[in-house]
């Protein structure tokens, strides 16, 4: 499934693919939570939509899961992440948010809140 154009892929690809190799400690730890369909669906991560490369997403959910590190209390990212919220939903996306802190320190109610989603989500 295309989520992007082929000319935005060109440019966000080789940052999708950096992000995958170098990920927050946070991250890593959500990504071990989520990859090989331990939820019951298939997550990717570093995914790109539309303009944006997305933490993970569960395409067949419409799924976007992002891990938010400190950065994002700042009020201009803040706005920034509001606006790529918007366009993310107005694309059909759920998007839900935690902090870094949030999936290192519990990461069992991070999970239980995905879970929770993508069941009152199935089709």
């Amino acid at each position: 499934m295309f989520t992007t154009t082929p000319q935005k892929w060109k440019a966000l690809g080789p940052w999708a693919r950096e992000n995958r190799k170098q990920p927050t400690e946070a991250e890593a730890k959500l990504w071990d939570e989520l990859r090989r369909e331990k939820l019951g669906v298939q997550f990717r991560r570093q995914h790109a939509i539309d303009s944006y490369i997305v933490d993970f997403v569960c395409l067949s959910a419409k799924l976007v899961v992002e891990a938010d590190g400190e950065i994002h209390a700042d009020a201009e990212q803040a706005a920034y992440d509001k606006d790529r919220t918007t366009v993310l939903q107005e694309l059909g996306y759920e998007v839900l948010r935690f902090s870094n802190q949030e999936i290192l320190h519990n990461p069992a109610r991070v999970i239980q809140q995905i879970k929770a989603h993508l069941t009152q989500h199935q089709t």
